[in-house]
């Protein structure tokens, strides 16, 4: 029994610490547009988010009940060793694409690691197929696409009511919302992610005999992961806040109002139904979908292909890794202790790899360099290109940028007064500047 209390007493550090990497690797879904359009400072959109997680970690147990009891079948003989190597795969792919800067799913790592690792230790009928189809698979795929939808017509829908509006004076009230909307996705943030380690937690007591089976969260549980989820989310996951706020497109302030409240409403509504779905994916989806919505706003493709690529190889990836641990750690105390030496040596290597090239508040804004166009962001520049007056985007095609150069008054060093005079004169060579020979 003292094995088991002890075994049980790390799996929760481990699940604490999975949430408290879910933390930061999540805050981006809530604070990156708000933080690239400016309408709140980087130090005090993620304090504000973080009180917000935890405040939201107390409303609903909803999402904690579908993962203690709705995916894995805590009856078919899970141990606490097998919780404790899916936490692993889970935590070091979540710190992989953090290095990557890639806003991929904490939560598909979470459900990966803890299907890998039952398969291989107690075999596929530990496993709800049912439950992991229906609340797990079908949600990643509808999330993401409803939330991209729900976003673009908000945002066309947004720039049409205000198109006669001076946009510096709809520019305050839109940040204003914007802090408002990001408030609500910190909140809705808590009431799905953070009862994701709930339900972890609650199943490494049910599978020790602490708690009965099917049993609520404990409220020393609630807290706790609660805790870890803000305190995560106060330090920051900057490299993933740019990725979303300045590498998939250009957010005005419209864009980021209306991403983050379909955002909000679709991350509420899963987790009153009990869907544990990725609210990384529905925020990414809903910045994709403000870029589709301004006119003239074309999503940077390059990017969102690595972020759904990234989005499909989650779920096996973290589950290869948990099958590795699980295989070591069902051997005995020597293999959960080799499983916790290897799990620390690599997050201490991934961890001294980001310190190469550091990202956090004082340089989070600086956006990507510009990538090359592609063929769908040159077919949608075509038909949809920016308003009369706009800039070009900094991505903009050369061809481009160079008839705009040249259709300038002062094009070729041409003044400004002198463009109404005969076009079919020559502009006078610029001299070129002496050489001074050594």
């Amino acid at each position: 029994m003292e094995h088991i209390t002890l075994l049980i007493g790390i799996v929760i550090v481990t699940a604490l610490v999975f949430d408290f990497t879910n933390g930061f690797h999540d805050t981006a879904n809530a604070m990156a547009t708000t933080i690239s359009t400016g309408a709140l400072r980087p130090r005090t959109a993620v304090a504000m988010s973080a009180v917000l997680n935890l405040v939201g970690a107390f409303l609903s147990v909803e999402v904690a009940k579908t993962i203690s009891g709705g995916i894995i079948d805590e009856s078919a003989g899970i141990r606490p060793e097998v919780i404790f190597a899916g936490l692993v795969g889970a935590i070091v792919w979540n710190l992989l694409t953090w290095l990557a800067g890639l806003p991929s799913s904490s939560s598909h790592a979470l459900f990966g690691g803890l299907i890998g690792a039952t398969l291989v230790s107690v075999g596929t009928h530990g496993v709800h197929g049912e439950a992991v189809v229906m609340k797990v698979l079908i949600p990643a795929v509808a999330a993401p696409i409803v939330a991209g939808l729900a976003a673009m017509a908000a945002t066309r829908l947004t720039y049409r009511l205000t198109r006669n509006r001076d946009e510096a004076d709809t520019a305050k009230g839109y940040r204003a919302g914007q802090i408002a909307s990001a408030a609500l996705v910190s909140l809705a943030h808590g009431t799905n992610d953070a009862q994701k380690t709930m339900g972890v937690i609650t199943l490494a007591l049910i599978t020790g005999g602490v708690v009965a089976p099917h049993a609520d969260p404990p409220l020393w549980v609630i807290a706790s992961a609660g805790l870890a989820i803000a305190l995560g989310t106060y330090l920051g996951g900057w490299r993933i806040i740019r990725t979303m706020g300045k590498g998939i497109t250009d957010i005005q302030p419209p864009q980021g109002f209306a991403a983050q409240t379909g955002a909000a409403a679709t991350i509420l509504a899963s987790s009153h139904l009990g869907f544990a779905l990725s609210t990384t994916q529905v925020c990414s989806g809903s910045v994709m979908g403000s870029g589709l919505g301004r006119k003239g706003g074309v999503v940077r493709w390059s990017t969102a292909g690595r972020m759904v690529l990234a989005w499909g190889l989650t779920l096996p990836a973290a589950g290869l890794v948990a099958a590795g641990a699980a295989f070591l750690a069902v051997q005995g105390d020597w293999g959960v202790a080799a499983v916790a030496v290897l799990g620390l040596g690599i997050c201490g290597a991934i961890w001294a790899a980001s310190r190469r090239k550091p990202v956090d508040h004082t340089n989070v804004n600086d956006g990507p360099a510009a990538e090359p166009v592609g063929v769908v962001t040159a077919a949608l520049r075509t038909v949809s290109p920016p308003p009369a007056g706009q800039p070009a985007p900094a991505d903009a095609p050369v061809a481009d940028t160079a008839a705009a150069v040249a259709d300038s008054p002062d094009a070729a060093g041409i003044p400004a007064q002198a463009s109404g005079t005969d076009s079919s004169t020559p502009p006078a060579p610029r001299p070129r500047a002496a050489t001074v020979s050594r």
